[in-house]
């Protein structure tokens, strides 16, 4: 991993001299573990930034709290790892000022990804810096999966499975959402478990599936990231899973859905999750090298068309160690398709706010077409109890 860690940033120091870049400053999670090989489990952003500093021509510059430096200078490449403390004269600010030196003249920043207190400090300390974004020359390294990476996704994937199958078995008349929910993290956490070791890089990566369950059932169901509650299934009750906050492994994050009908289905119902099928099936077969982003949605959208439904915003969105990433499968995005590029493809609508048919997959761009990351049936799935 760290290997590979090094390589892309030797590789975005090459972009950034070809386009006259000298000093870029990452902020967010995903960019900073693509890069540097880590990332924390902490998850407060606001007054403790982590930041990695990457200059065109020289090593890269980890800037950390003293308190998780430990556990960071083992799990990056990084070799000049600067610590800061939460009072006294050691400030994040100091250290970063340090690395970015006096007068950078441009500075490179995630626009959308940069804390508030941070753009704040390089306003006021670098006023007459220009403030640019380097999001689009990272995103387009981030475009193309190497062979490393998708195979860290088809592990990925091979969790998720678990995890949709514990869910599944999971249903009942009368069990309850938490209770599906528990079931999700404990098979997830087993099967992530068995990935991986304890040495070496390893051993901070942590086997544990976390974030809320997206849960929607019975009459919430078309009620878009609700979680799972104390609420009972009873029968013919729909209920749909997304995995979408929780499908990752090593920073990978997945697209992964499945909707399931408690001890039956109505004909309507199953007339719902059947377009959603058709339409999601449609746009996955129009993925292939050469094919334009907005196509492929267009191929799902014909389906909603043709049977009557009105067409969504996105068929699908870019994965990898972000949740979305580019490009998007919707009007108005011409980016062609290569192969590498791997997406979350989606079927999904709502009738009058209760009946609705949703089914996500992963999904990797190969050079004869499309290659499945997420495997779970694409039919009408009822409860085995």
């Amino acid at each position: 991993m760290l290997d590979q860690a090094r390589m892309r940033t030797e590789n975005l120091q090459a972009r950034m001299r070809a386009h006259g870049i000298r000093k870029a400053i990452f902020t967010d999670e995903s960019s900073i573990a693509y890069l540097a090989g880590f990332w924390g489990y902490l998850g407060i952003e606001f007054g403790r930034p982590t930041i990695l500093v990457v200059d065109a021509d020289s090593a890269p510059v980890v800037i950390t709290p003293l308190m998780e430096s430990e556990m960071v200078g083992e799990m990056t490449w990084v070799e000049d790892i600067r610590v800061w403390e939460d009072a006294g004269q050691r400030s994040w600010s100091r250290a970063l000022g340090e690395a970015v030196g006096d007068d950078p003249g441009q500075l490179w920043i995630e626009r959308d990804h940069i804390p508030a207190i941070v753009r704040n400090y390089l306003d006021e300390a670098y006023a007459d810096a220009a403030l640019r974004d380097i999001s689009p020359v990272l995103g387009e390294m981030r475009m193309i999966k190497s062979d490393f990476e998708i195979e860290i996704m088809r592990q990925a994937g091979a969790i998720a499975g678990a995890m949709m199958a514990a869910a599944h078995a999971s249903l009942a008349e009368g069990a309850h959402e938490y209770e599906s929910a528990i079931a999700v993290i404990d098979a997830g956490s087993r099967a992530a478990a068995e990935f991986l070791t304890d040495r070496g890089w390893d051993r901070f990566v942590s086997p544990m599936i976390h974030n809320l369950q997206i849960l929607q059932s019975g009459s919430d169901t078309s009620m878009v990231h609700r979680r799972a509650s104390v609420r009972a299934y009873a029968k013919f009750d729909p209920v749909y899973f997304c995995f979408c906050n929780m499908a990752q492994f090593k920073q990978y994050k997945l697209g992964f859905d499945r909707m399931f009908h408690i001890g039956g289905v109505t004909d309507e119902a199953a007339r719902v999750q059947e377009v959603a099928i058709a339409a999601q099936q449609a746009a996955i077969a129009a993925i292939r090298p050469g094919a334009i982003a907005e196509d492929v949605a267009a191929a799902a959208n014909a389906v909603y068309r043709d049977r009557g439904y009105e067409t969504g915003y996105r068929t699908g969105r870019s994965i990898g160690v972000a949740y979305l990433e580019a490009p998007e499968l919707k009007a108005g995005d011409k980016t062609v398709l290569q192969p590498g590029m791997t997406f979350a493809v989606d079927g999904g609508i709502s009738v009058d706010g209760v009946t609705a048919g949703r089914i996500g997959d992963s999904v990797v761009v190969t050079d004869g077409g499309s290659d499945y990351i997420t495997e779970y049936p694409r039919t009408i799935l009822l409860s085995d109890g």
